[in-house]
């Protein structure tokens, strides 16, 4: 078999809803980097937090690579190094973030190692947000000053659910089109990265990057943030556990879900066999 690229979401895909990998995924996963096959995490995550458990299962070694920040950030994880990234405009995080402090939502964004928030945001979000990420944070006065240099993304939460973040995608689509794009990676996450930038886009970059064709790549993926990848790529699987939104954007539906081995359903039926 010709080799292919193998992109995996991480939460609600590659991983259970105990953030862990079971062992028959861990196993499969790594009898496709023995037959050739690259395999791509492709997350959400910070880049940090993506490291983090892409050294813990062990995908951190040759024909390993990772998609970070829904797409802004593509890593090499045998050479350690980044390949590519693309961050917001500064003015418009500004924007942003006043907007967000406007209607009262919680919002962050990073840096190389850090959650980072201002000290008018309840930190509380970003401790549970760190919990569930094996992130750490750090408060800082304002974006406008004590931001290093241009993030990767904006990430606005509320735990309670949509009835805040979702007029405020709408806010972003109206009033940021052509500048930032904004989009839901689960019930309590609402992402803004900068406008064209998504996991979609980054299975592109990574085939130009490795010399592969589109018609080489599948997919797997759950939440709204994976439509576009599953799109893009030759083949995009949807887990069983998937939005309906996701599962109707996909050319197969995992039979056993992200708890179930979905993802080792998926390589051996079009990888191993």
């Amino acid at each position: 078999m010709r080799p292919k690229i193998l992109f995996l979401d991480l939460d609600g895909t590659l991983l259970n809803d105990q953030k862990r990998i079971s062992p028959e995924n861990q196993q499969a996963v790594h009898l496709a980097l023995s037959r050739g096959h690259k395999v791509v995490i492709a997350s959400g995550r910070p880049l940090k937090s993506a490291l983090i458990q892409a050294e813990s299962i062990g995908l951190d070694g040759p024909g390993c690579f990772l998609i970070a920040y829904n797409g802004a950030v593509i890593y090499d994880c045998s050479g350690k190094r980044e390949l590519f990234r693309r961050t917001l405009d500064m003015d418009d995080l500004y924007q942003l973030f006043d907007e967000a402090n406007r209607r009262k939502i919680y919002i962050q964004t990073y840096d190389n190692n850090d959650v980072l928030l201002e000290s008018r945001n309840d930190s509380e979000n970003a401790r549970r947000y760190c919990l569930l990420t094996d992130m750490t944070y750090r408060v800082i006065d304002n974006v406008r000053t004590d931001l290093p240099e241009p993030p990767p993304k904006a990430l606005m939460i509320d735990f309670n659910g949509r009835m805040k973040t979702e007029p405020m995608r709408q806010w972003i689509a109206a009033n940021m089109a052509g500048k930032i794009d904004a989009f839901f990676s689960g019930q309590y996450y609402l992402e803004a990265v900068a406008a064209g930038q998504n996991k979609g886009r980054a299975v592109l970059d990574v085939c130009k990057l490795l010399n592969f064709s589109p018609r080489d790549t599948i997919a797997a993926g759950d939440e709204a943030n994976d439509i576009s990848m599953l799109r893009t790529a030759g083949l995009g699987a949807a887990m069983k556990n998937a939005l309906p939104e996701v599962k109707a954007a996909a050319g197969y539906v995992t039979r056993r879900d992200n708890n179930h081995d979905g993802v080792a359903e998926i390589i051996y039926h079009y990888l191993l066999e």
